[in-house]
């Protein structure tokens, strides 16, 4: 089993949960997206993320959806374990860890206001899912209104060995990985992984300012691993030039209320998951809006052949 380290680098796709037509669990479509994902290069998989609609999950079934993922690939997987209390988290964590995860991921309760109180809350969770489990801090306060500083970060990667990555979602962010870069280099925080999320829209710069990679769910994740590895092998240029000819389909795509929606949809056109069905209460697409992800992914396939639709 591989398990996440601070060192840990690439792209980790965060995988929507397929449903079928009346709200169950399709699990041909997530077999068949495990694969897809394999296929185009992603270091590993993400699950039970907020694009994974699993506060919409039961506890077995987020098990299900984990189990079969783990028995489809050898791909790394992270859980997205966040919970109201630790009792879930801990029984979470601790089915999934067992089964061969390679680490789980931590979202912070809206509550929390302090420096003391997120440190002493990401201890607490340290100690209910234990202090052998790697973990990802998801710093992310347009979601959760919980602002976490570079400071309060390097203090919960200093007392906690198990905290081996974050997950970047600040937005504006990009001053935040830098600040966080220098206090690694003043040997003021041990290293840590950073993987960026808010659906690649600031990939680009991101790994130029040091970023390790994505862990976030694009529609079309060759994007993401484009850019990841071009910026890796020094070559700006072209990363820049991938990233910028989907630009207008991940802008599309990050919209607040109708992202998830949009990706399913894409995915689909895709042949991918067999409905873009999202589990109640959900989005869905207008006529109007299908019609404009079309148009998008049309103009796109001029650029980027891997996107061209069926006729």
């Amino acid at each position: 089993m591989t398990l996440l380290t601070r060192t840990t680098q690439g792209v980790f796709a965060i995988a929507p949960t397929p449903f079928d037509n009346e709200g169950g669990i399709d699990f041909a479509s997530l077999g068949r997206l495990t694969d897809f994902y394999a296929s185009v290069g992603v270091t590993g998989l993400t699950l039970l993320g907020q694009m994974g609609e699993a506060p919409k999950l039961s506890h077995d079934e987020s098990v299900r959806v984990v189990r079969h993922v783990l028995k489809r690939t050898d791909l790394p997987i992270v859980v997205g374990v966040s919970a109201p209390g630790y009792a879930a988290m801990r029984a979470l964590s601790t089915e999934v860890m067992s089964a061969g995860a390679a680490g789980v991921m931590i979202a912070p309760p809206h509550t929390l206001r302090t420096d003391d109180r997120i440190t002493a809350y990401y201890e607490g969770a340290a100690e209910a899912i234990g202090a052998d489990v790697p973990f990802v801090i998801q710093d992310y306060p347009l979601s959760f209104s919980v602002e976490m500083s570079p400071a309060v970060i390097a203090r919960i990667a200093s007392a906690l060995p198990g905290c081996v990555m974050l997950k970047h979602e600040d937005w504006p962010g990009l001053e935040k990985i830098s600040s966080l870069r220098q206090l690694e280099a003043d040997a003021t925080m041990p290293r840590l992984s950073i993987l960026c999320g808010n659906g690649g829209l600031f990939l680009d710069f991101e790994t130029e300012r040091g970023a390790d990679g994505a862990m976030t769910g694009y529609c079309v994740p060759e994007l993401l691993v484009d850019v990841v590895r071009h910026t890796s092998a020094g070559e700006r240029e072209a990363a820049h030039d991938a990233f910028d000819a989907h630009l207008p389909l991940l802008r599309y795509e990050q919209q607040p209320g109708i992202g998830l929606a949009v990706r399913k949809y894409v995915m689909m056109r895709r042949g991918l998951l067999a409905s873009d069905t999202q589990r109640n209460p959900g989005a869905a697409l207008s006529v109007r809006a299908r019609g404009e992800v079309d148009y998008l992914l049309s103009r796109l396939s001029r650029k980027d052949d891997r996107v061209a639709l069926p006729t």
